[in-house]
């Protein structure tokens, strides 16, 4: 059985805002590229996939800060595979600072897709084949929750552009949240308290629509839902500060 895999980083000028605390994409990120940093390390990173036509698809994810650092601080990410499933597999991590205290935590659920269909790919036969990277460890946290139907206060349009497209050619993970946490007022993006984002990727968005964000606001929550201008829901998120 396989162990949690360390990685070391420091919040760098250009991931913090005005508070000169780091950003949530910033975190997430940092954490995203651990997922593929090791995955790689394992043989199994998108690399590998593509050279069977197969690649990583995020479906789920959901993390929790219970601060962001400040700027010039050094963590540590932990990362594991708890799971395969047959659709989905689940990686997860907690975030530490240089004094061994634990400051976040993410669980992502992934499904591997053929690149030529853009149809999942079962995880069945994968998983046999990687049961050497499965750590015996629970998730650090609940996986990510169901999100309902969202009533937007507020709607924003964003086309999609050069920048917002990753290496599967659909809009990057970061760049939906950014465009979520835009919709937001500055008091509770700047807010000192604990905070759970969890996030669902329902379909693909890619270059050149028009996607319409809408903004839920509640009382100590924000609803999201994402729908493209072939008029589907892309995307459903909550943010809930504690």
């Amino acid at each position: 059985m396989a162990e949690k895999s360390l990685y070391n980083y420091r919040i760098n000028p250009h991931e913090v805002d005005f508070t000169l605390r780091a950003t949530v994409p910033a975190l997430g990120s940092a954490i995203l590229n651990t997922a593929g940093i090791d995955a790689d390390g394992k043989g199994f990173g998108v690399q590998d996939l593509n050279a069977d036509n197969f690649s990583w698809v995020l479906s789920r994810i959901a993390f929790e800060f219970d601060q962001r650092p400040k700027q010039s601080t050094d963590y540590t990410i932990a990362t594991w595979i708890s799971d395969y499933g047959r659709v989905l597999s689940t990686r997860n991590f907690t975030l530490t600072d240089a004094n061994g205290v634990e400051f976040g935590r993410a669980v992502s659920q992934w499904a591997m897709i053929n690149l030529s269909t853009r149809s999942a790919v079962d995880l069945s036969g994968v998983g046999k084949n990687h049961e050497g990277a499965i750590v015996d460890a629970p998730s650090p946290m609940e996986r990510p929750r169901k999100i309902r139907e969202v009533m937007p206060n507020t709607t924003f349009e964003h086309q999609v552009v050069y920048s917002d497209i990753d290496f599967n050619q659909h809009v990057n993970t970061m760049r939906y949240i950014e465009m979520m946490l835009n919709m937001l007022p500055l008091d509770r993006l700047t807010a000192e308290k604990a905070m759970r984002m969890d996030i669902h990727f329902l379909r693909e968005c890619r270059y050149g629509q028009t996607l319409t964000i809408g903004c839920e606001l509640c009382e100590e929550a924000a609803l999201f839902e994402i729908i493209s201008d072939a008029d589907y829901v892309a995307v459903r998120a909550a943010i809930e500060w504690k």
